[in-house]
């Protein structure tokens, strides 16, 4: 469990530098460059993510359950987590409605995402990952949307080919990713 936690915290702690520390990151990047800030934040992450699936592997070979959870739960966490593809991809298309009405989609898909995940799963591992994934996308998205208002943006809005695009690519994002790279990546089948 020590791999996972040090991993969450290497991971969301460098994704959390806009969130708390927003006037050092920029004198960083101001007197180092931001190709050295851009390699080191990369570099981090890399490490903290690979933590957290060793760890969360690790957990998961000796679970600790702390809840069974109801059936509807999983048909509830693959409906969510369409959601989220769907969010995700907005964050990447330009001029989509949903990036338009949403602002910041892809912290709300994280948010979504560990939202259906903790429904859905029930040991510590769960509880620990997923729990700190959506308490990081609460306080991001707050922050992000404090970032909007103090500079005035307002996103464009969104036409409707590139809405159709982007639910179009969410829901097959979705498909291969919830019928088999999910089993296959994961060893959990959603819909098995």
């Amino acid at each position: 469990m020590s791999l996972l936690i040090l991993g969450l915290i290497v991971f969301l702690g460098v994704h959390s530098v806009r969130i708390f520390a927003e006037g050092w990151r920029m004198r960083v990047i101001a007197g180092r460059g931001e190709r050295l800030w851009k390699g080191v934040y990369t570099l981090l992450s890399l490490a903290g993510f690979a933590l957290i699936v060793w760890g969360y592997g690790m957990a998961r070979q000796q679970p600790v359950v702390l809840w069974a959870p109801p059936g509807w739960t999983r048909h509830a966490a693959a409906l969510l987590t369409l959601v989220a593809f769907v969010m995700l991809v907005a964050a990447y298309v330009p001029g989509n409605a949903i990036k338009a009405r949403l602002g910041h989609p892809m912290v709300l898909a994280v948010k979504v995402w560990a939202i259906a995940h903790l429904l859905a799963n029930n040991t510590l591992a769960d509880l620990l990952l997923f729990g700190a994934f959506l308490l990081w996308a609460v306080l991001d998205f707050r922050a992000a949307r404090q970032r909007d208002r103090a500079a005035g943006t307002v996103c464009a809005a969104g036409r409707a080919l590139p809405t159709v695009v982007t639910l179009a690519v969410g829901l097959a994002a979705y498909a291969g990713f919830a019928f088999w790279a999910h089993g296959a990546w994961i060893g959990v089948r959603p819909f098995g």
